[in-house]
């Protein structure tokens, strides 16, 4: 079966070179020239054409010419490269904060809200634990301090537009499943373009957050529900899937995907996902799966 390698930069910082191209492709026996996706940002390089490969051998050999470079590395199979399904995280993935933590901010408690929200997203405890103690942390925020945190805090992920953009325009099938609130869940779901979202509700009594959510809390086996169930509902395959996060949340629906990708990840999330995008932005989903720079929509 051919195998393709997919390196990436990030379109800030384009130091993928044609000789690093060139040796990359030399040292896996990729006898074509690598397939250039964006000049100096993305190319392809065919494996397992000829012969024989062990696949993370292969992996493992192109990261170590690259080392010292910040170009991301990936490898998969040529059968359903183009994705019909993507689900995505939000925060700290689709976004660039975590929400939770810039309420907390609002509200005098952001170190100590920020230090929970670390240790759950890095699996020390149950994130519906961790959940209801950091929205218990919030109790008597005033409502309007949402409002406030959205407007002057919350920014999108560079390339989050153009990866939903280009998806849907594909005829592909995009849902935002956070493990946050779906205050901002819809808010950064009509910004982007996703057809769907769902998170948790926050509850209020007289203006103010309550310090509870509605039940069932949104977490880790929630979203792999979500992606089930969604894709079953438009009859898909797991190939034809992918998923993307940073937390421990996230490494069900991770795994269930056809490509499971931690995206500037926790260690733990890093070391189980299908790939690891560590320096490119969201726009590398889009060339993993082999869509050009001319063929990105905004």
């Amino acid at each position: 079966m051919t195998y393709i390698l997919t390196l990436i930069a990030n379109p800030q910082n384009p130091v993928l070179t044609a000789s690093i191209a060139a040796e990359v492709a030399s040292a896996v026996a990729c006898t074509q020239k690598p397939q250039w996706l964006a000049p100096d940002i993305a190319c392809d390089i065919a494996v397992g054409e000829t012969q024989p490969f062990d696949v993370q051998v292969v992996l493992a050999v192109a990261q170590q010419v690259v080392a010292g470079n910040a170009i991301d590395v990936a490898i998969q199979p040529c059968a359903h490269r183009r994705k019909r399904l993507l689900i995505a995280d939000m925060d700290s993935t689709i976004i660039g904060q975590e929400c939770i933590d810039e309420l907390g901010a609002a509200f005098g408690l952001k170190s100590q809200i920020a230090d929970i929200t670390t240790r759950a997203m890095n699996g020390e405890f149950a994130f519906e634990d961790s959940l209801l103690r950091r929205v218990a942390l919030l109790k008597g925020l005033p409502q309007k301090a949402l409002g406030e945190v959205f407007e002057s805090h919350i920014t999108l992920t560079p390339g989050a537009k153009e990866l939903v953009a280009t998806m849907r325009a594909n005829g592909a099938y995009c849902a935002l499943i956070s493990g946050g609130f779906t205050y901002f869940t819809q808010r950064i779901a009509k910004m982007t373009g996703f057809d769907f979202n769902d998170a948790n509700t926050l509850q209020f009594e007289n203006g103010l957050l309550s310090g509870d959510v509605t039940q069932p809390i949104l977490g880790r086996e929630s979203k792999l529900a979500a992606l089930r169930k969604i894709r079953d509902e438009r009859d898909l395959l797991k190939e034809d899937v992918i998923a993307v996060g940073d937390g421990a949340n996230d490494l069900a629906m991770i795994a269930e995907a056809g490509i499971g990708v931690a995206y500037h990840a926790k260690p733990q999330v890093a070391k189980m996902a299908d790939v690891t995008i560590k320096h490119g932005d969201l726009t590398a989903l889009l060339y993993l799966q082999g869509y050009k720079a001319s063929e990105l929509k905004s």
